[in-house]
């Protein structure tokens, strides 16, 4: 990357990480009460796409989203939480891992509902796939994450090959 460019060629996880929360309503619902799966689902796209804008410092897209788990039901009026974090780089693709959490207000109690892995790839100014910095791996669990990242990405790569 060039001086002129600005951008900083290599980022630690923690300063591209994101937390987003959101009150759930009845039209983010069914009749019962539960919290629709695609509403959940925008939710980790809209704070991956955080996650990756903030690492690569230009537009980011969506290519895939990778594991996505529902564990728990999430209902009116919790309170979602997401977290997120950069796992992996590979030239212009970013593995995104989020963990959803649901708070019941009255009670206090919070609730792992579901976890995902989001691939993002980071776009120049012409729309095209370019270089995003790599990650400065700082920690135990930043090294880990970044080991299990490599691994899910060669997975997706070989099932795009078949």
């Amino acid at each position: 990357m060039s001086s002129k460019n600005f951008q900083i060629y290599e980022k630690s996880p923690s300063e591209s990480q994101a937390e987003v929360i959101v009150r759930m309503f009845p039209s983010d619902a069914n009749p019962a009460g539960n919290v629709f799966g695609g509403e959940i689902l925008k939710h980790i796209d809209m704070v991956a796409g955080i996650v990756a804008q903030r690492h690569c410092q230009s537009n980011a897209v969506t290519v895939s989203m990778d594991s996505v788990s529902f564990l728990k039901p999430v209902f009116v009026g919790n309170v979602l939480k997401l977290n997120a974090r950069i796992n992996y780089v590979h030239s212009s693709s970013m593995e995104i891992e989020i963990n959803v959490e649901a708070e019941d207000i009255v009670t206090g109690i919070r609730t792992l509902t579901g976890t995902a892995f989001v691939t993002f790839v980071a776009l120049d100014k012409n729309g095209k796939p370019t270089q995003a910095p790599k990650l400065a791996l700082k920690t135990d669990e930043d090294r880990r994450k970044f080991e299990e990242g490599k691994l899910r990405m060669e997975k997706r790569l070989q099932k795009r090959q078949k």
